[in-house]
């Protein structure tokens, strides 16, 4: 059954320890998609040049380059060397598939799928043979979470993990609706209609409302 974990760990003794410590304001998020043998990582806080100064000077960095930019944060294509612990590579050996990574004050928090509670554990235990002890702040199981939290059906939680991962809501779009329809073999209006009814339902999910209620208009102001 597939699982969802939640987990922090400590950017100390992977490949982005060096950076933390140099410019301790850091703060990196994951980009999903990047054409690239390395890793994209949007990262913020100190200026451009401190953020370069610190890649320059980190050991465990191999290569980097500058891919994409937005307001006061930059996006590096980052490749670590061969001998420094890849996170992110590890999750993927252990078969696990990032949903998310981001990391500010030296910790990262990856949301992973895996296909089964085994897998997790195999990542902790191989994370803390490294002496890079994980935390696991949340785990469920898909069935659990879709039945008792979140109102999905299973299609539906399928359709928007296949979405995420496809890129259909990055800012601009990775794949047009059409593309991702022919990816999940279903026509258009289908995918429409059942990306609707899932946004309904987290809605009101997430919001603790149901369909009945109603919202009222807001007041004049003066």
């Amino acid at each position: 059954m597939t699982s969802i974990a939640d987990i922090e760990i400590p950017a100390d003794g992977t490949g982005t320890g060096e950076l933390f410590e140099a410019v301790p304001s850091l703060t990196c998020e994951m980009e999903r998609v990047i054409a690239s043998s390395g890793h994209g990582l949007w990262l913020s806080g100190p200026s451009r040049d401190g953020i370069e100064t610190a890649l320059d000077d980190a050991g465990a960095i191999g290569a980097y380059s500058l891919i994409n930019s937005d307001d006061d944060r930059w996006l590096y294509d980052i490749e670590f060397e061969p001998d420094t612990l890849d996170v992110f590579e590890v999750v993927l050996e252990e078969g696990g598939t990032v949903l998310s990574a981001s990391a500010s004050s030296g910790t990262w928090l990856l949301s992973i799928r895996f296909s089964d509670r085994e897998c997790v554990s195999s990542l902790y235990d191989r994370l803390d043979d490294e002496d890079v002890t994980p935390t696991i702040v949340r785990l469920f199981d898909l069935a659990e979470e879709t039945n008792s939290q979140c109102g999905l059906t299973a299609r539906q939680y399928e359709t928007l993990v296949a979405a995420i991962d496809h890129g259909y809501f990055e800012i601009p779009r990775e794949v047009s609706m059409q593309e991702l329809s022919e990816e999940l073999d279903i026509s258009h209006q289908a995918l429409s209609e059942r990306l609707r009814r899932a946004y309904r339902a987290l809605v009101t999910s997430e919001l603790n409302v149901s369909e009945n209620d109603t919202v009222a208009p807001p007041m004049p102001s003066d």
